[in-house]
């Protein structure tokens, strides 16, 4: 029996006020991450600085900025790397580089799962997060399972790199999860198929397929249901973290919003201090709280908001015991964050995290 499943990456970026529906595809700058370095070490600064000024982007100084760029960009970035180094197989070049390892919170959330099936899950479901346009898809026919990712971008000039990397990027999510002498039975790509299929095959590791409709992945279905051989992430990942750094708080323009922002990421750090918050905002803390009195509250109350809201997200979105829940939040003791947390919403952490939860929805930080 063929079982497939699809989803569709949502339009979840706001380019601008009055975007239409055929805004173009865009995909997070993380997906470029280490490229430029790499085409640094293998063809000089000259081909690195050429091709940005064709992109009209220093994408290397953004890589790990969790932001996004017109997936058009990305192509014509490595189309002209291609163009000045003379090399037509940058794709296969970059791909064993690649790693979800390097995609930010998104792919944090992603390998934060405790196995392959869970992770793949996670990744067709919050794919919006990483790009849009983009939808992945899988299925299993007789024992053989296919992971695809439909790209956008295909047929652009510079696709071919895009596919190879693309295939990097999916191998090393199963990588992460299956013994390190692991391969897929073969790797599809979208691509016209060349002269020679050696390059790839070589690259890949296994036999490839061109022509396809989709990057795919084919493997042993039993695997999915295997144990992981290791566990990528430690950290404590939400889906609202990654809501959070990849579409940014509800509102950056005023003093409020910064604050919160700013006590967010000190709460992530397990901190919470006001004379932290007023040096990074390079005032006092006599202005910050007079500026916080103007607008009706004050930084206790905000640090509190935005800890009552990371417990929550961490009591519905993972396993965390609730000694590790209150250490990540910077709380002495256990019991002071029961209490904290049954003041501000009348139920105890265990109580909370029995409530049944919906499906998973982007939460905005408390304004």
């Amino acid at each position: 029996m063929n079982q497939s499943t699809t989803h569709f990456a949502p339009n979840t970026v706001k380019i601008t006020q009055g975007t239409k529906r055929d805004a173009p595809p865009v995909i997070s700058v993380t997906a470029m991450a280490g490229v430029s370095e790499m085409v640094r070490q293998a063809f000089g600064e000259k081909v690195l600085r050429q091709a940005k000024q064709a992109a009209m982007l220093d994408i290397e100084m953004i890589e790990h900025h969790d932001c996004f760029i017109p997936q058009a960009t990305m192509t014509g970035f490595l189309k002209e790397v291609e163009r000045r180094a003379g090399e037509p197989h940058i794709g296969l070049l970059v791909a064993p580089h690649l790693s979800l390892t390097r995609y930010g919170r998104w792919g944090e959330y992603v390998l934060a799962s405790d196995t392959l099936r869970t992770a793949i899950a996670r990744a067709l479901a919050t794919l919006g997060y990483h790009s849009t346009g983009d939808r992945m898809e899988t299925s299993v026919d007789r024992g053989v399972a296919r992971l695809s990712y439909f790209n956008a971008a295909r047929g652009w000039p510079g696709y071919v790199h895009v596919a190879c990397g693309t295939a990097g990027v999916m191998l090393s999510l199963f990588r992460s999860y299956l013994p390190s002498n692991w391969l897929p039975r073969h790797v599809e790509l979208d691509i016209p198929r060349p002269r020679s299929a050696s390059f790839f095959e070589e690259a890949f590791s296994c036999p490839v397929v061109f022509d396809a409709s989709a990057v795919s992945i084919c493997f042993d279905a039993r695997l999915l249901n295997g144990p992981a051989t290791r566990h990528p992430s430690t950290r404590l990942v939400t889906i609202e973290d990654v809501a959070r750094s990849r579409m940014g708080p509800a509102s950056l323009d005023n003093f409020r919003g910064v604050v919160i922002a700013q006590i967010w990421a000190q709460v992530l750090s397990g901190e919470g201090s006001i004379d932290s918050t007023a040096r990074a905002l390079d005032t006092s803390v006599r202005s910050l709280q007079r500026a916080l009195s103007h607008d009706g509250t004050d930084f206790r109350e905000l640090v509190n908001v935005v800890r009552v809201q990371r417990a929550k997200e961490l009591l519905e979105g993972t396993q965390a015991s609730i000694t590790e829940i209150s250490n990540e939040l910077g709380y002495s003791a256990p019991a002071n964050f029961a209490r904290a947390f049954r003041k501000a919403t009348g139920a105890a952490p265990q109580d909370f995290r029995r409530k049944p939860t919906g499906p998973i929805t982007r939460q905005h930080l408390p304004m």
